[in-house]
């Protein structure tokens, strides 16, 4: 059995757009040609539970770093999950602009390609809630290769600062696409799921998604009521399958 890495973590700045964003990163206290995964926030901020999930995947081997995509409006943004958190990263999500969401993560594939040794040119996405729609979004930048998806609403409805659906860039994605979807999820009507899978059976992108009939929006994250363990898990197993093949295979 392979031991599992002792892992760094720290907060960094990266560049986007002229400006410095920081961005929270975790890697093995080896990371010579590790792979990149850009992880991407929920409305709720880079908080306990996405440093987890960032610390998770360095522990598998990546090095992993999460930007701060509210910091042009919300410097250090970080809250829970009661309704007055949730409105107010509603009202951060609803100001921001695909440009400064692609170059955010851009600039955080760039930082690690600048400051670690032989990381592979594939890079790996995984984004929650709005993050999952940014994940969509972000599977359009040349250099991924493998994107998770976790219940992104309004894929079908609109891009960020933009009312063309980000559904209709899915022909510009290159790599593979894993999507996650609660069939309980108010926000994602079982209809528009069909519809992300066909615009991907349509564009032939390698994909998958994954509908879990119990589970409803944020299943993956434990620190919400809506944690669904058994979807979360069997979620978990197919991201590290993703990104082995695509990434350390490749």
């Amino acid at each position: 059995m392979t031991a599992t890495p002792q892992i760094q973590t720290r907060t960094v700045d990266m560049q986007s757009l002229g400006q410095a964003i920081p961005a929270y990163l975790a890697h093995p206290i080896d990371p010579h040609g590790c792979p990149v995964v850009v992880v991407i926030q929920e409305v709720f901020g880079v908080n306990a539970h996405i440093r987890d999930v960032t610390d998770r995947l360095a522990r598998e081997g990546y090095i992993a770093i999460a930007p701060h995509i509210y910091h042009r409006q919300a410097p250090g943004f970080e809250v829970g999950y009661s309704e007055a958190d949730l409105a107010l990263g509603r009202k951060y999500k609803n100001g921001t602009q695909a440009n400064e969401l692609l170059s955010d993560i851009q600039g955080a594939i760039d930082y690690t390609q600048q400051h670690f040794p032989q990381v592979p040119a594939a890079v790996g996405c995984i984004g929650f809630c709005f993050g999952g729609h940014v994940a969509y979004l972000a599977a359009t930048l040349p250099a991924m290769r493998a994107t998770a998806s976790f219940y992104g609403a309004g894929i079908c409805q609109f891009t960020p600062g933009g009312e063309v659906p980000t559904l209709n860039r899915t022909g510009e994605i290159q790599g593979t696409v894993y999507a996650f979807f609660g069939l309980q999820d108010p926000l994602i009507a079982a209809e528009e799921v069909d519809r992300i899978e066909a615009a991907l059976t349509h564009n032939q992108v390698d994909h998958r998604i994954y509908r879990y009939p119990d589970a409803t929006h944020g299943f993956f994250c434990d620190r919400r009521d809506s944690y669904q363990a058994a979807a979360a898990e069997d979620a978990w197993t197919h991201v590290r399958s993703l990104f082995q093949v695509a990434l350390k295979e490749s």
